[in-house]
């Protein structure tokens, strides 16, 4: 169940203006912070050849998508990309998006310039529901510019890190892939460990077996190392899309069945209760992100934002209410950025949505203006 239209609308506002007192005082505009600077790494990962051997351009070339200026909706920062799901907001207010089928990564500029096509990560395999499917900067960004990766290959599931324009290199390998629920979420906690959330590929015994890799979220270090015992955080899940944090606690996304869940540490989240379930013609949870007491959730068979008041216990208020419902399609990923805009990805384009002319597309969607000026 969930409530709509100009209620909904309101707490988003109210939300996002919560965001940006929590994310302290943001720049009026878009102060690009200097280019990326590739790094030397090592060795490639071992993997198979680029799902597409176009060419791409180098870093800072123009990239075919447009920006969302041609069609006059201000909340779209740009159109015509290919699955966008994986997305990071850099220290300069711009994001990087990187497209699930292709592997390539886009930057997107908050002031709607066209998108910028800066590399193409190699080796993924898209069956299934497979790809790019996660992206995480680096808790040092600034000092290593690395950026991390949850990929599907034709044989394994793994996260891989990277400078802009460099060659990935393995950080977790052996991640089981199949066909579906191949999960993708990445997360750097507060302590600079690495929360990784998996899929259970249609195999729930996979997802109870602490000696398996599948139906988890795991916790390394940015060297692939486990922190603690072992990698295995907590178990039991189906299909870890998105991974988010609220104050201090952490949650999960679980499109099978659609719910948001408290991950702890040790925890067996299958007989846990969940914080909420979104019915399965409101669901297919696909984008997590927190800002105090609420949780923002991107539905994709919903083609909606879901929006969670939790209380003092983290415990939901009341039936989540939505946002955008019906106005872009099937919505995944959502990312709040330090002036409390989000960010959210369009996936019309997966073989099943309905795509549009100028899908898909990534939004941003403002806080209120000084001057009360409502985005929706």
């Amino acid at each position: 169940m969930r409530r709509r239209s100009g209620i909904g609308a309101s707490r988003l506002l109210g939300a996002l203006a919560a965001a940006v007192l929590l994310a302290g005082c943001g720049t009026d505009g878009y102060v690009p912070s200097g280019p990326f600077r590739p790094l030397p790494e090592g060795a490639p990962p071992e993997v198979g050849p680029p799902s597409s051997s176009a060419p791409s351009p180098g870093p800072g070339e123009p990239a075919e998508p447009g920006s969302g200026e041609a069609d006059g909706d201000p909340n779209v920062m740009a159109s015509g990309l290919a699955v966008p799901t994986g997305l990071v907001v850099l220290p300069d207010g711009s994001a990087v998006v990187g497209e699930r089928d292709t592997g390539r990564l886009l930057q997107v500029f908050p002031d709607r310039s066209p998108a910028r096509e800066l590399m193409t990560v190699p080796g993924i395999d898209t069956a299934g529901d497979g790809g790019l499917l996660g992206l995480a900067l680096s808790p040092t960004y600034l000092e290593d510019g690395l950026l991390y990766a949850y990929v599907s290959t034709a044989t394994d599931n793994r996260v891989v890190r990277f400078p802009m324009g460099g060659t990935p290199n393995p950080v977790l390998t052996g991640i089981p892939r199949g066909e579906l629920h191949n999960g993708g979420g990445l997360l750097f906690g507060a302590d600079g460990s690495l929360y990784v959330g998996t899929g259970d590929t249609g195999n729930l015994a996979l997802a109870a077996d602490p000696a398996s890799l599948a139906g988890k979220v795991l916790r390394i270090d940015v060297f692939g190392a486990p922190v603690g015992a072992g990698p295995v955080y907590s178990r039991g899940h189906r299909n870890v899309t998105a991974l988010c944090v609220g104050g201090e606690a952490l949650y999960s996304t679980d499109d099978a069945p659609d719910e948001l869940n408290p991950v702890t540490e040790g925890a067996d989240v299958g007989p846990r209760r969940p914080v909420v379930s979104i019915l399965d013609e409101e669901g297919g949870l696909g984008g997590c992100a927190a800002a105090g007491r609420f949780v923002f959730l991107g539905a994709l068979d919903g083609e909606r934002i879901h929006i969670v008041t939790l209380d003092e216990a983290g415990a939901s208020v009341d039936d989540p209410e939505e946002v955008l419902g019906g106005q872009y399609g099937r919505l995944r990923t959502v990312v709040l950025d330090a002036e409390g805009g989000l960010w959210v990805t369009t996936s019309n384009r997966d073989g099943i949505g309905t795509p549009a002319e100028d899908d898909d597309k990534v939004l941003r969607i403002l806080p209120p203006s000084t001057a009360g000026n409502s985005p929706l």
